[in-house]
């Protein structure tokens, strides 16, 4: 376990050197530009990763009594000890994952949270690791409980996890290219842009960890268009430099919308559909923002602009 906790620190110590790097590079060479750099962006980072790190020392989380439950409950016990059991282990892992990440871009009580990995209006390393505060709270680690369920011990299932995110650290980047055949098979930054870009076109896509497979397989990919360049941040961005403002406003909205919901139908509406989802039909879901943006290009197909 003592181990376990110095690589972590070694890994977080890593992260943090490397993004600051990348923002020094980035300052300098953007710092006459039209868009300059934002330091404001890594230190809401910096604070969210020093929020983590303490509320981590709380025994708070929703889904150690699922691990504890699905592990008592295990039909099998599964040691990993074979090359064919760490990539079924890994195989496993990203399916999961995949569904977690498009569940916390899909269900609006999931989003409160990953929607703080989503507000830098800039799209460096630093921001891997503005993850939210609440995530433990919201118990989003229950999606791999089946991997528990069917006999993998609940540290392995999280330590896999905590490989797969240290993975996506790099790419969280502006200036790398497309990496060729490496794009059909692996989660890159060029995929990762895409994901998170705010454009309407680019929403809801590339939810892959280490792998891009199951997002071409389920309909969720989307490849990034030097047409349409990403324009990053939250659909409505989130511009407050007040790190609390950036980790609750969600959170506050959503208890707003759910306190002021006629009837409990749309109270449970309101946590459970899609962030953008509104019980009057005035919905900003991304399927309502894709139409609306394919009935303004025919309007204007049609008056021949």
């Amino acid at each position: 376990m003592e181990s376990l906790t110095r690589i972590a620190l070694y890994a977080s110590l890593f992260v943090v050197g490397a993004s600051l790097i990348e923002a020094w590079v980035l300052s300098r060479k953007n710092r006459n530009s039209a868009t300059p750099f934002d330091w404001h962006e890594v230190w809401l980072s910096l604070a969210d990763m020093a929020g983590r790190k303490l509320l981590a020392l709380l025994p708070l989380s929703l889904a150690t009594p699922i691990f504890a439950f699905a592990w008592e409950h295990r039909i099998h016990t599964v040691t990993i000890d074979s090359a064919l059991a760490v990539f079924l282990l890994f195989i496993g892992q990203e399916f999961f994952y995949y569904w977690y990440h498009r569940a916390s871009h899909r269900i609006r009580f999931f989003w409160a949270t990953h929607a703080v990995h989503h507000s830098p209006n800039q799209l460096t390393l630093a921001s891997a690791y503005r993850l939210g505060w609440t995530g433990k709270l919201t118990g989003s680690a229950m999606f791999f409980a089946p991997l528990v369920w069917l006999g993998l011990r609940p540290e392995v299932v999280l330590a896999t996890l905590s490989i797969n995110l240290l993975y996506q650290f790099w790419l969280h980047n502006t200036w790398m290219p497309k990496l060729g055949w490496l794009e059909y098979v692996f989660n890159t930054p060029s995929a990762h842009r895409v994901h998170h870009a705010s454009n309407v076109n680019y929403l809801d896509a590339n939810y892959g960890g280490v792998l891009i497979v199951f997002d071409r397989l389920f309909g969720t990919y989307l490849e990034e268009r030097a047409e349409e360049p990403c324009r990053y941040g939250l659909v409505t961005p989130t511009r407050s430099h007040n790190p609390l403002v950036v980790e609750f406003e969600h959170w506050v909205s959503l208890a707003r919308d759910v306190a002021s919901a006629k009837d409990v139908s749309s109270a449970v509406s309101y946590v459970l559909r899609p962030p953008g989802w509104r019980a009057d039909g005035a919905s900003e879901t991304t399927e309502d923002l894709r139409r609306q943006a394919r009935g303004e290009r025919s309007v204007i197909q049609a008056s021949g602009g």
